[in-house]
């Protein structure tokens, strides 16, 4: 499988490559030349395939990310590490009606993720979570600024 982007062979991309084909799919661990496992190939696909915007405001980061066909309990927003924030979740594949079958397929099924690294001002106990319309805003409010330290004075005494 030969991966470029618009012609151009980019390191991103051989490593992609090679982590596809170093994969073995039959056993679903490591391959023999101690490639990734196939957990890892998985969650990488999971994580490419899930777009996202990120916007900062003066007292909180958004996060946006479609959401096309999902309920709100088919996505999991969840914090690792006491900094990084997590959305996941599975898109299933419609039950086929009887006698129907597909000519295209195209819209994507599947685990999907999306790992996001918080800034250091970000608050992990204000984070809220709103699907509207097939997109997904998570909101992480910033901290407070830290408040300057005022200078001591120590009084000089008389000896």
């Amino acid at each position: 499988m030969e991966f470029s982007l618009m012609g151009l062979d980019t390191p991103f991309l051989r490593n992609l490559q090679h982590i596809l084909e170093s994969t073995d799919n039959t056993t679903g661990n490591k391959s023999n030349n101690g490639g990734p496992s196939r957990a890892y190939v998985r969650d990488a696909r999971a994580m490419a395939a899930t777009p996202a915007d990120v916007k900062e405001y003066p007292n909180s980061y958004a996060f946006i990310v479609d959401m096309p066909g999902l309920k709100s309990g088919d996505i999991k927003v969840q914090v690792e590490d006491d900094n990084v924030l997590v959305i996941s979740g599975e898109r299933n594949r419609e039950e086929e009606k009887e006698g129907a079958k597909y000519v295209r397929m195209e819209r994507r099924i599947g685990k999907f993720m999306r790992k996001f690294a918080l800034p250091e001002n970000a608050n992990t106990d204000k984070i809220s979570a709103v699907c509207q319309d097939g997109v997904l805003t998570v909101t992480v409010e910033k901290l407070p600024p830290p408040e300057p330290k005022k200078p001591k004075t120590i009084q000089v005494q008389v000896a």
